[in-house]
This record gives structure tokens, C-alpha cells and sequence, in this order.
């Protein structure tokens, strides 16, 4: 039996991407499935749709759904209630996919039994910064130790990269948080497995994901990861894994370690010794950022030995912050009318 499959796919301005990802679609093996496609498009103005309209003419099964709010989670939702299938993949602009990416989505599906599926991270980088940023994507010293960056796991995770459901799940669930401007994936996950659900990873889906090729991207790009974290834990008022709060927790520990040594620079007698506990622990620190360029570099190439020096602090320093900032911000509190303007500023 065939067996129908709705592809929900968020877009904003992907000019410069659009075509490859429809080049991706357009290769993916259908076999017995019966396919669509949403494209939820944030009222791009880069000619983005008339790319789609152009390489898609005479496919009907691409839909163009119009997202006014330009969110993510909004234009997920939207191409959700326009969906028709049973079994809904998601899928992203940013990413190439295997011929066989969806079929093997719906394959794990049917045969794990459970309410999520997909494959590890896997990435595509560009240029030098964009290696090394990649590298330390894959490293556990960047990532906790999370499975889904693991290329060759299989089995029960946490969270996966995009994701494949039974409609009726997603029905069940209430569709995507649209308060959420990131990590609405993750908090998506975090429903289904307090509701006692299972989330199975595979390597025979494979994608592949462009990371950010600067410094700054990543750093933004980080910060507000750990920024809607915080709205997460809140709205559950619970952690999915430690791992999310240790960049926090050290990051609080280097600015109030830091004014301790400060004031023991001004005052010795009184200080002196937390002075010596805190430069011994960011020896430690660094001791161990050197530790992992090495073993990364080791298997991604020596030349990206000094750029991973950089890349490890900024994932773990810009997550920390954007963590700390939503504490005393409060990231529950951010109305969704107030969003764009945020987002904006942090973009600066």
C-alpha cells in the first residue's frame, strides 16, 4: 500500500540556496510513496519564490503556503494544517539529502514504533572557518556528548535533526511552539518523550547540513540557542539533559571568578585565594580546549588546529551568555509581537 507523506519545509530569502534544495527533492526516491510538498515561505522579497514557481512548474505537488509571521514555528504550523498525509517529514533549505532521505524517514517510522524519527548530524562545510566550525560541531567537547551528533549511532535519543512523525501525532501534540523563535525542534522532543514516546535515530537517513562559515554567525547563531533554552526549561519547568546548562554554569563561573580575581588583584590578603582557584580552573579549561583541537584536528586535518582554539570558546561562551541574558531577561516573557524586533537587534 502506498503510503501518503507531506514534506513541510520553513523558507525566508534562500535565494542563493532554493534551487539545490529543490534539486534535492526532485532526486528523492518515491517508491510507494505518495508525496507533497509545503514550502512555507516568510514573504520573501529576494525573489525566492519565483525560483520555486520556475524549477516546480507542472510539479503540482509543490505548494507555496504563505507565512506572514516569517517564523519557523508559525510556517511549520501553517503548511501542517495544509498537509494531507499520514506520515509528515520535516525538512530544511540549508541541507542536502540523500535520494533515499525520505523513504528511509518512513521506513524507520513503521518499523522503530516510534513517535519521532531521524538521522545523525551531519554536515557540509564551506570554506576554512566553515571546516573547523564542522569539526567542532562533530566533537563532544562542543556538543555534551549528545548522540545525534554521533554519524554512526543507532537507537533512543533525545532529539534527532529535523524529524519524521505520524500526522497523528503531531496532531496530538499541538504542532510546534509558536513561541519559540529556536529550539523548537528540541521542545517539540521534550513533549514526546514526557509523554512517555520514543525518539529513534538511524544512520541510513542522512542529510547533510551547511554549517556557518563566521565567527559571528555561529556566535549568534549559539547565543540565541541558549537564549530559548531558558523559555523551555521554563515553560516545563524541566531539563532534557544537564548538558544544556553546563556552558551556563561555566560561563557564571568566568564572570564571577573573574571579579573575584579582580577584587584579589585589589585586596590579596582577602582574595588571594580564590584568585589561585579560579586562574587554576580556566588553566584546566584551556588545558582541555587544547586537548580536543588536537584529537579533532588529528582526524579533520592539522591545518585547523589554531581556528578551533576559537571555535570551541565561541560555542561554549555564546550559548553560556545567551543562557545567563534569558535568565535575567526572561525569555517566556518575549510576546510574539515584540519577536522580530529582537531578533533584529541581536542580529546587529
Amino acid at each position: 500500500m502506498n503510503r501518503t507523506v507531506s514534506i513541510i519545509v520553513p523558507c525566508l530569502n534562500e535565494r542563493r540556496s532554493i534551487r539545490a534544495f529543490l534539486y534535492c527533492i526532485m532526486q528523492q526516491d518515491f517508491t510507494e510513496l505518495v508525496p507533497e510538498i509545503l514550502i512555507a515561505d516568510g514573504q520573501s522579497d529576494d525573489g525566492t519564490r519565483d525560483i520555486i514557481r520556475k524549477c516546480c512548474r507542472g510539479i503540482p505537488r509543490v505548494q507555496i503556503v504563505d507565512n506572514p509571521s516569517r517564523f519557523v514555528s508559525t510556517g511549520l504550523n501553517l503548511a501542517l494544517k495544509r498537509a494531507t498525509g499520514e506520515i509528515v517529514v520535516r525538512m530544511d533549505v540549508h541541507t542536502s539529502y540523500a535520494p533515499s532521505y525520505v523513504r528511509e524517514c518512513v521506513r524507520a517510522l513503521v518499523e522503530s514504533g516510534a513517535q519521532n524519527v531521524g538521522g545523525p548530524a551531519l554536515t557540509m562545510p564551506e570554506g576554512y572557518l566553515g571546516r573547523a566550525i564542522a569539526a567542532a560541531y562533530a566533537s563532544p567537547f562542543s556538543c555534551g556528548g549528545a548522540r545525534f551528533h554521533q554519524s554512526s549511532y543507532e537507537g533512543y535519543v533525545d532529539t534527532v535533526t529535523y524529524g519524521c512523525w505520524w500526522r497523528q501525532t503531531l496532531d496530538a501534540l499541538g504542532g510546534f511552539d509558536e513561541a519559540l523563535i529556536r529550539n523548537q525542534d528540541d521542545e517539540l522532543n521534550l513533549r514526546i518523550i514526557r509523554g512517555g514516546g520514543k525518539i529513534w535515530q538511524t544512520p541510513r537517513i542522512q542529510s547533510w547540513y551547511c554549517p556557518r562559515s563566521s565567527l559571528k554567525a555561529l556566535a549568534l547563531q549559539y547565543f540565541q540557542y541558549g537564549y530559548w533554552k531558558v523559555a523551555i526549561i521554563r515553560k516545563h519547568r524541566a531539563i532534557a539533559s544537564f548538558r544544556h546548562l553546563i556552558p551556563a554554569l561555566f560561563m557564571l563561573f568566568v564572570v564571577l571568578g573573574g571579579l573575584g580575581t579582580v577584587l584579589g588583584f585589589a585586596d590579596p590578603e582577602h582574595w588571594s585565594g580564590i584568585m589561585r582557584a579560579y586562574l587554576m580552573i580556566m588553566s584546566v579549561y584551556l588545558l582541555c580546549t587544547v586537548a580536543a583541537c588536537l584529537r579533532t584536528a588529528r582526524s579533520e586535518g592539522f591545518s585547523l588546529f589554531f581556528a578551533l582554539l576559537i571555535v570551541f570558546p565561541t560555542y561554549h561562551f555564546s550559548y553560556g551568555a545567551g543562557f545567563l541574558f534569558a535568565l535575567f531577561r526572561g525569555a517566556s516573557g518575549i510576546q510574539p509581537h515584540n519577536r522580530i524586533g529582537f531578533v533584529e537587534k541581536l542580529s546587529r
